[in-house]
């Protein structure tokens, strides 16, 4: 097997994704670890990376898709090749970052025929090596698609597997995970809530949401929160309250570690399909995810301490717009899994009472 001392990892993808490619940058690790691995990356997802056991350095590419950037480009490409890197991976398959690893003339560039999406892309045309993904990647974990495209590289058997890593949490992010949950009321449990999706159909019923929590607080004695950025904020006053009972709103409040941090204080975590599932994933967190237009064939989170729940409706997964779906304004994929059937795996979890 080739060796490389100095390689780049294009991850241009959103949190959940970032997080799941930390497996596919451990395994790397293993193949070749005495190399020097740095991860290019979106601003929004610098901390879940930074600071990275199996990542020596991050640098971070702020540009918005839709603009004419040349500029910020040509800058990027000059930093690049100074850098000198002698591989450039691509878990990403993105244009921008191919075109920055050809520009920088780093030598060997390799990524996969898909990643995403079945289409082909002529983004391949700028590799020099490509790797094939030849699967129906909704019947594969993505945490697995990123380690194939590894292994691809590396020649290492399937037999061969890493879980994500998370950002090493700080002192300063406990306590200001401390600090947070000073603010909620004596409970015997502490139960995490995130309970908005990037999109509408990814977002469980808000009285869905308040049955759960109703019923955990009675059984429990439950102290509640809900994480989020700060655009979840609003919506998490609405969920709140439905739910007649006290629940703290920590959306906007953290960064990522100190959110990474949050939730490992938490006695479970009752979740939509997130990135920030996937950070408590990393963090093995007790967990229980529901989803709606995305199947847990694919993103099921990595952690042992996971449930989830899907009603595996016939049109999903699915990528149209809510006002597309056939069933809006109550979607089956999310209106068909139950408070009840939520309850039973928070309260495997949890223990009976």
């Amino acid at each position: 097997m080739k060796q490389y001392n100095n390689i780049l990892v294009n991850a241009l993808v959103n949190l959940g994704d970032v997080v799941l490619t930390t497996g596919a940058i451990a395994l790397l690790r293993k193949a070749y670890p005495e190399a020097r691995i740095t991860m290019l990356v979106k601003p929004v997802v610098r901390e879940a990376v930074e600071n990275n056991p199996v990542v020596d350095e991050v640098m971070v590419f702020d540009y918005k898709p839709k603009e004419n950037s040349w500029g910020q480009m040509m800058a990027m490409v000059r930093e690049i090749k100074r850098r000198q890197f002698d591989l450039s991976l691509s878990l990403d398959r993105k244009l921008r970052p191919a075109l920055l690893a050809f520009l920088a003339r780093i030598p060997e560039r390799v990524g996969p025929s898909k990643v995403f999406g079945p289409r082909k892309s002529r983004v391949t045309w700028l590799y020099t090596r490509t790797v094939p993904i030849e699967y129906d990647l909704d019947t594969v974990l993505q945490a697995d698609t990123y380690q194939n495209i590894v292994r691809g590289l590396t020649g290492q058997g399937a037999d061969e597997k890493a879980e994500p890593v998370f950002a090493s949490i700080t002192p300063e992010a406990e306590s200001k995970a401390r600090q947070l949950m000073s603010r909620l009321p004596e409970g015997e449990k502490v139960i995490a809530l995130c309970v908005k999706g990037t999109f509408p159909l990814k977002t469980w019923p808000a009285e869905y949401f308040s049955r759960v929590v109703q019923e955990l607080q009675a059984e429990y004695k439950a102290a509640f929160f809900v994480t989020g950025g700060p655009g979840d904020r609003e919506y998490a006053d609405e969920v709140i309250a439905a739910c007649r009972v006290p629940v703290a709103n920590f959306c906007g409040e953290t960064n990522l570690v100190e959110l990474a941090a949050l939730l490992k204080a938490s006695d479970l975590l009752v979740s939509v399909d997130t990135g920030g599932g996937h950070i408590a994933a990393a963090c093995q967190v007790p967990m229980v995810v529901m989803y709606g237009c995305t199947s847990p064939d694919r993103w099921y989170p990595v952690n042992p301490k996971a449930r989830v729940l899907t009603s595996r409706e016939e049109c999903c997964p699915c990528t149209v717009r809510a006002e597309e779906c056939p069933s809006w304004p109550r979607p089956k994929c999310l209106w068909n899994v139950s408070p009840e059937a939520v309850l039973k795996e928070c309260r495997a979890l949890l223990g009976t009472k």
